[in-house]
């Protein structure tokens, strides 16, 4: 098959595309869990509890405190029926940030869940959970799990708050048979119970609607641009660190990146202060 482009003349990566989509990938992933008995069953195996039910499974919610300051996207967030809260990741890079992530999404749910004036006692319990095809801490674990403890003491802050990373290539560490096979099938999508059966025929119904497909290539191409963008604009900022002139700058983009003389002049102004 030929490798597909998109509007910016660029390959998209084979894996990035729409027909070799696992359940490994973000929006496969949260298209995924808007089914609930898929959600609720997946979250009770992975955590091995059990929910009554899964009140709104919200996919990709954007939380946005102010204008100025920094929003976040989560994958999935939803409540169960006793109001407790769970923020699900897909995670297939290694960034080497995911602690501090962890930290910053707790910080904004916690703020969208308290009403202002409210007590703090009215916080819900919650999950950051981030399921990684990689190991993140480099301890061989099926599942890490966080919670705030005492430095001089052995004592639990109660806070409510815990942050969990699983690991789909473990080894070793407790955790359940069925957590254990969901966490296979997202690394190499091999169905071992009908669980994981369930998640492969659902991932193949997702990729059977077309409203869908549509959607995802719309996200992929502004993400794509967006890439693009930041990149333009750090080459521009490169010429003027070499002492190259304005001029030079505007032929300099307009041939590494393939665009129109007067294109490439109108992006340089821009980002020329």
């Amino acid at each position: 098959m030929n490798q597909t482009k998109d509007i910016l003349n660029v390959p998209i990566p084979k894996e990035q595309l729409w027909e070799n989509l696992k359940i490994s990938n973000d929006f496969i992933f949260a298209k995924v869990m808007r089914n609930p008995e898929l959600c609720k069953g997946m979250i009770e195996r992975l955590l091995d509890i059990s929910i009554d039910r899964i009140e709104y499974p919200e996919e990709q919610k954007v939380i946005d405190i102010s204008k100025d300051s920094k929003s976040v996207r989560l994958d999935v967030y939803l409540k169960d029926g006793k109001g407790t809260v769970y923020d699900v990741e897909i995670q297939v890079t290694n960034s080497r940030n995911l602690p501090r992530r962890a930290r910053f999404y707790q910080g904004m749910i916690d703020l969208n869940e308290i009403e202002k004036g409210a007590d703090y006692s009215e916080l819900p319990r919650s999950f950051v959970i981030f399921i990684c095809t990689f190991d993140t801490f480099g301890k061989g674990l099926w599942r890490y799990t966080f919670q705030n403890t005492c430095e001089e003491v052995n004592l639990l802050l109660n806070d409510g708050t815990s942050k969990i990373f699983f690991n789909t290539a473990g080894s070793d560490g407790k955790i359940n048979k069925e957590a254990k096979t969901i966490l296979k099938f997202i690394a190499g999508n091999k169905t071992e119970d009908d669980f994981t059966e369930r998640l492969e025929l659902e991932v193949k119904r997702i990729k059977e609607n077309k409203e869908w497909k549509v959607e995802y290539m719309t996200l992929l191409m502004r993400e794509r641009e967006k890439y693009r963008e930041g990149e333009i604009k750090g080459t521009v900022r490169t010429c003027k660190n070499f002492n190259l002139s304005f001029q030079e700058t505007v032929h300099y983009i307009s041939e590494n990146f393939h665009l129109p003389l007067q294109e490439s002049e109108e992006i340089v102004k821009k980002d020329w202060v």
